[in-house]
């Protein structure tokens, strides 16, 4: 037998074993660093992917619905994806309708609470003078002064940047239609890129996973519908204006779990608090923290956790990394990417893609 390495010997088992995890950590740790930065440099295209994905994750049952009832294929895959395009661009041009009748009167009536909010600091017990006052302004002026060229060159940006949007919107267009026509033939590519002996579990694992994400978006679609009811309906029961872009905003936001919910219903408390006082504003947001206390305490955990099975503290650390990452679209698409990818690891870790055993033949006495 050969001796022991003294090396060897003199290491604990305890810190070989660290060690050797310690590596493997850092090589994964590394490659993840590779793929982030990979995504962040491709993001004009990975971004119109991921929307793509989700938008055919709700319509390719549509389209299959359709095609099951005797409409043509590529009659479905019109209804589809035109269907979504005219109901989206009906609520934009409502809420952009709505707000353009209503902007001067928010306008004004903003101007006349800055000027309530400037009377009510200058007097007990606050007591702010109105040099005081102009000495904050002239600061913000200064600031934003200093940072001009920043602003600058922000403003110079506009143009690459709708540019980049309009590039992004065509070819989110682009990609749910080819998706729509040939999905299948596009996955079954993907899955023999990699080598066979784990084309079996790809392939289980990504149509469990796309399951998943037909649910998700389904069920995100009835919970943000019932958020815009909710509050929409508060608002108008206040007679609050502008209580149809607010609905709609609010549905909207709700594709972004948590930063969208505090988005939305800041707008509506703001837009009460600037029409109709501060004990509407009151009112209104009692009326937005209760549709959102039903939505994190009936609606995820029953239907939503029931859809994806992520809990929701793993939608909340989520949401909250996604957002550090990479902004909105982070935000945006973290929980349907952690609801894909758990269910994926625990197809394949659970082996339902193996092949059951063959039971043995009976034995024939004769």
């Amino acid at each position: 037998m050969s001796e022991p390495d003294v090396n060897d010997a003199a290491v604990p088992p305890g810190l070989r074993i660290a060690g050797a995890w310690s590596w493997r950590l850092l090589a994964i740790a590394g490659a993840l660093a590779v793929f982030f930065f990979l995504v962040s440099y491709l993001r004009l295209l990975v971004i119109p992917l991921l929307v793509a994905t989700l938008l055919s994750a709700l319509l390719v049952p549509l389209k299959n619905w359709l095609v099951a009832h005797r409409w043509p294929k590529w009659l479905a895959i019109a209804v589809a994806e035109l269907g979504t395009l005219v109901i989206v661009a009906a609520l934009i041009f409502l809420v952009v309708a709505q707000v353009r009748a209503g902007f001067g009167d928010l306008r004004d009536q903003t101007v006349a609470s800055a000027h309530d909010l400037r009377d009510w600091l200058t007097q007990p017990p606050f007591n702010v003078s109105d040099s005081d006052l102009s000495a904050y302004l002239s600061q913000a002026l200064s600031f934003l002064q200093a940072d001009s060229s920043v602003l600058l060159s922000g403003a110079v940006s506009v143009g690459s940047t709708v540019t980049e949007l309009f590039a992004g919107v065509l070819l989110t267009l682009f990609s749910t239609l080819f998706i729509l026509i040939d999905g299948k033939g596009i996955w079954a590519w993907i899955v023999r890129v990699f080598p066979r002996r784990a084309r079996a579990a790809l392939d289980g694992a990504g149509k469990a996973g796309w399951l998943t994400l037909q649910n998700f978006i389904k069920v995100q679609i009835l919970v943000a519908t019932i958020d815009a009811i909710g509050i929409g309906a508060g608002a108008a029961i206040l007679q609050l204006p502008l209580a149809i872009p607010i609905a709609v905003l609010v549905f909207l936001g709700s594709f972004i779990p948590v930063i969208g919910a505090v988005a939305t219903g800041a707008l509506a408390v703001f837009i009460a608090l600037v029409y109709n006082g501060w004990v509407v504003a009151l009112i209104m947001l009692g009326i937005v923290l209760l549709v959102q206390q039903i939505e994190g305490h009936v609606l995820q955990p029953l239907v939503m956790g029931t859809a994806v099975k992520v809990h929701p503290l793993a939608v909340v650390l989520a949401v909250a990394g996604g957002s550090v990452v990479a902004g909105i679209p982070g935000a945006l698409f973290a929980v349907p990417i952690v609801a894909v990818l758990n269910v994926m690891i625990g197809y394949i870790a659970r082996g339902d893609w193996r092949p059951p055993l063959s039971k043995p033949k009976d034995i024939v006495l004769e």
